[in-house]
């Protein structure tokens, strides 16, 4: 073989060899460039992109939101599940730290990313008022005291405070806030409200921004960056409004009602560019929510243009049929149709995405209904920058419970009493209290319990009695605010004995309801449970006393109105006592004015202000004020 011939040979090969390696470069480059996973592209490109290479049971796995306790890294990424969620008191362990939150979410995380087409998930959790699952988080007072302040500012800075601590934990997204307008105190879920006003609920929808951050675009869903969180306005539609006040029941209005008294806030809510809307377990005339395509496609879908994503409550569709999961492919085919999103379908999903899977194939589902729902989602976690930065790390964990976000929940306390009484005469008010006296009693099951100071949806779904997480007890508020040679004493339920025994130069009782959650807390009676009401006979029928009510709501107080020298309603304040202090020893003035009507009977109910049969005992918008001093 001459040498030119071997020459041309071995460049031919060299020729071959090239044009295979440019083959798989450029095989690598494609594989390596999809709109999607580029985030100079625009959010629609990107979302069109992804779709577009997306199967139906990907899909499909993008509208699935399961339990934490039946996920796992090999879960996610074998059923493509696009969404994953704590339960109330679901937790990884514990009194976890933060630290090992993360490590749980970015478990599930990293399973996601495995996947095919490596969609992160969103993580959800209900922070509703702070990050209130999370041992040692900054728990703040619940909605029902913040509407006494009808301070939007302060609300939006709780928004932001609670987003660092929910991102602190690793997790993106919180179902809140509650916009629900409470029309009748005996629902059990009232103390999520602000106000049964509609005007101090819209100007509380500020909360939002503070979640999610400021900059958006009129009407599109929006979170800015790694510090916020995307929120969840909730429950739609009129869960406020249920006959008798029961939780998951019956709204019997008009539609002008309907639209004056519980629709604005969800307007204002999408305008601020919420990411997404929780729908209700309760029904408008007879049509349960989930199923009612009116008001979720037709109305905040079509009419309003909100263009983030409708998400279902846990296992809400399956109460669609009553019983609850009587017909279950009905269901989700109710549910799908009247426009919801994403399924809350926390431990039986198979059932769930089977049952989708076939009404798809066999035509009851629309496809355009699907990728109407995918595109939706998919636009929340671009949005997001979830597909930038999927993980946390841990430089966020200082934020939980830090000390800022503790004094802004005590000024927060602090803006949220009423006081509603101040003195047996004008002349002669009780508060502020002197911090130098020679003895004071304080008594009551409330004093001395941070369990009972914040109420349901903390650390447990109904809450917990006792020393459940970190925090300021109003009977240590107490210890710490007054003058180191006064003698506090505590004795929570005390005998006439021991009151005559003793030489107080006043009491302060701390009395209210035990926490509770949803129908747990419906109650017709809206009573305070013994020994509440026998403690304040006792105490302050032998020592000048001041009332303090832990509660969600308004209770019974008339028969011992006149018994006591002051009243104070500090509904659920949380974790931070020391705000409570503040005020009842006159370093801040009482301020708070009533975002409730507050009944004299339960035979009144519903009563709301501007109502023709309005005879409360202390009406909206009533609060006593006090100077603050410094002299003690």
């Amino acid at each position: 073989m001459s040498v030119v011939h071997m020459g041309v040979k071995k460049m031919g090969g060299f020729v071959v060899l090239l044009m295979m390696v440019m083959w798989c470069w450029c095989s690598m480059v494609e594989a390596e460039y999809m709109l999607y996973k580029d985030p100079k592209q625009p959010t629609s490109v990107r979302v069109n992109d992804l779709m577009k290479r997306m199967t139906l049971e990907e899909k499909i796995g993008q509208m699935t939101q399961i339990e934490r306790s039946v996920a796992s890294n090999e879960v996610m990424k074998k059923d493509l599940i696009g969404s994953v969620l704590s339960g109330g008191g679901s937790v990884p362990s514990k009194q976890a730290t933060p630290e090992a939150w993360v490590n749980m979410v970015n478990d599930f995380q990293k399973g996601s990313l495995s996947t095919r087409l490596g969609i992160p998930l969103i993580y959800g959790i209900d922070a509703v008022h702070g990050h209130n699952n999370v041992y040692k988080a900054t728990i703040f007072p619940h909605n029902v005291g913040l509407g006494v302040t009808r301070d939007p500012v302060l609300v939006k800075k709780i928004g932001a405070a609670t987003a660092l601590e929910v991102r602190a934990t690793g997790i993106q997204y919180a179902f809140a806030p509650c916009i629900a307008v409470c029309r009748d105190p005996r629902w059990g879920r009232c103390y999520e409200s602000y106000s049964e006003d509609t005007e101090i609920v819209r100007l509380m929808t500020e909360i939002i921004p503070g979640l999610q951050g400021d900059g958006s675009e009129k009407g599109v869903p929006f979170v800015n960056g790694q510090q916020k969180v995307a929120a969840c306005a909730k429950h739609y539609l009129g869960d406020g409004g249920t006959h008798l006040g029961t939780n998951e029941g019956n709204t019997i209005l008009n539609s002008k009602q309907l639209f004056s008294i519980h629709m604005p806030a969800y307007n204002d809510s999408v305008i601020k560019g919420v990411a997404t809307i929780m729908t209700s377990y309760s029904s408008w005339n007879g049509v349960k929510m989930h199923a009612n395509r009116n008001l979720v496609t037709g109305y905040l879908k079509n009419t309003l243009k909100f263009k983030g994503f409708v998400i279902s409550d846990w296992q809400g569709i399956d109460r669609i049929t009553s019983p609850p999961h009587a017909n279950y492919t009905y269901s989700i085919l109710a549910g799908i149709n009247a426009g919801i999103d994403m399924f809350m379908v926390p431990m039986n999903y198979k059932e769930f995405t089977d049952g989708l899977t076939y009404l798809v194939k066999n035509k009851f589902v629309p496809m355009s209904r699907i990728d109407d729902a995918v595109q939706r989602i998919l636009t929340v976690k671009f949005t997001m920058g979830l597909f930038e930065n999927p993980l946390a790390d841990y430089s966020m964990t200082k934020y939980l419970g830090c000390q800022a976000h503790r004094d802004l929940a005590r000024e927060a306390v602090r803006k949220t009493l009423v006081l509603l009484k101040n003195g047996k005469s004008p002349t002669q008010p009780l508060l502020p209290l002197p911090k130098k006296a020679s003895k004071i009693l304080v008594a009551g099951s409330h004093a001395d319990n941070i369990g009972y100071q914040c109420g349901g949806w903390t650390i447990e779904w109904q809450g917990v009695s006792g020393d459940v997480t970190a925090g300021t007890t109003i009977l240590s508020a107490v210890k710490k605010t007054v003058d180191p040679n006064t003698q506090v004493i505590y004795n929570e339920n005390p005998n006439q004995d021991f009151l005559k025994s003793n030489n107080f130069d006043f009491a302060i009782v701390v009395v209210g309801e035990p926490p509770y959650a949803e129908t747990f807390g419906d109650s017709s009676n809206l009573t305070i449970p013994e020994p509440g009401p026998s403690t304040i006979k006792n105490v302050c029928g032998s020592v000048k006393c001041v009332v303090v009510l832990i509660t969600g709501r308004p209770v019974v107080v008339q028969p011992f109105v006149d018994t006591i020298d002051a009243l104070v309603a500090a509904w659920l304040p949380g974790t931070e006592g020391q705000g409570v202090t503040d005020v009842l020893f006159g370093d801040y003035g009482f301020t708070g004015k009533l975002a409730r009507t507050w009944f004299k009977s339960v035979n009144q109910l519903p009563m709301n202000v501007g109502d023709p049969h309005y005879d409360p005992l202390y009406p909206f918008g009533f609060g006593l004020e006090t100077t603050p001093t410094k002299t003690t």
